[in-house]
């Protein structure tokens, strides 16, 4: 990271991906540094900023061991997610980072991994299956629970198509469509219609707040320890280093001290977000 912690690394926008279409479309964007820029851990953020329309606090979604780029998925919902919608490939933007706390990936060596999705929530654990599908022969079983709202809401279609060779992917959506022949209901739901075994193993779940909540009693359902779940903790984050106060949860600051906690870690912050 540069000295200056609020001054951006340039980079260009190398690729442009349309995942979702329609109002709140989801976009995912390449980008590679002009001057070397910063490496980061999985579940690590970036503040990405467009000049003169300002900047927004996105999760890295691409893999540390992915050297050429950093990729961000996001969602469009607001002026700097709009304007990034806007761009073109070969744009230039800031980015400055990486900020927060990480995923313990390397103490989960030899565990199943279980990753649990909703929505855009994927793009924060994808850096984190991305890696241990590079580390493979690290950790046990690797599988896969993700849902959206509807199949023309989910994200990485041609590259869960592609998981699906590599290990268990169980998709949803919530209302049944014409054509669809997997799980029809919420991702909670599918959770336990899979009974993923707790024995050695470590569930990562991120997605909308609600998701979030009800896939968690799922998981306890099974037999899940609060310390075998891990989340992230998406409140508004502005300056990246604990200073401003937007995204504090009693004394924890999500940017510095988050987003990443264990559920047996979240019992003991105050019940505000």
């Amino acid at each position: 990271m540069s000295a200056n912690v609020y001054l951006p690394h340039l980079a260009r926008v190398v690729s442009i991906k349309e995942e979702v279409p329609g109002l709140r479309s989801i976009k995912t964007f390449r980008t590679q540094f002009l001057d070397g820029g910063f490496t980061h851990l999985c579940g690590q953020c970036a503040m990405l900023s467009i000049f003169g329309r300002g900047e927004s606090m996105i999760s890295i979604s691409s893999s540390p061991l992915v050297q050429d780029y950093l990729q961000f998925s996001i969602l469009k919902t607001g002026r700097v997610t709009t304007a990034l919608h806007d761009l073109e490939e070969g744009s230039l933007i800031g980015v400055r980072g990486p900020y927060g706390n990480a995923f313990p990936v390397d103490s989960w060596k030899g565990r199943n991994l279980l990753f649990v999705g909703g929505g855009i929530g994927l793009a924060p654990i994808w850096s984190v299956l991305q890696t241990a599908l590079l580390r493979k022969g690290e950790f046990g079983d690797l599988s896969l629970v993700y849902g959206a709202r509807t199949s023309a809401d989910i994200v990485y279609k041609d590259e869960l198509a592609d998981l699906k060779t590599k290990m268990p992917v169980h998709v949803s959506i919530d209302v049944a469509e014409p054509g669809w022949k997997e799980f029809v209901g919420f991702v909670a739901q599918n959770i336990l219609d899979k009974k993923p075994s707790p024995d050695r193993t470590t569930a990562l779940v991120c997605g909308p707040p609600i998701m979030i909540k009800t896939s968690i009693k799922s998981l306890k359902d099974l037999g899940f320890g609060d310390d075998q779940i891990y989340t992230t903790v998406e409140n508004k984050m502005k300056c990246g280093i604990g200073k401003c106060g937007r995204c504090n949860i009693g004394r924890h600051y999500v940017c510095k001290d988050g987003p990443v906690y264990s559920w047996a870690e979240l019992q003991k912050l105050p019940q505000e977000y």
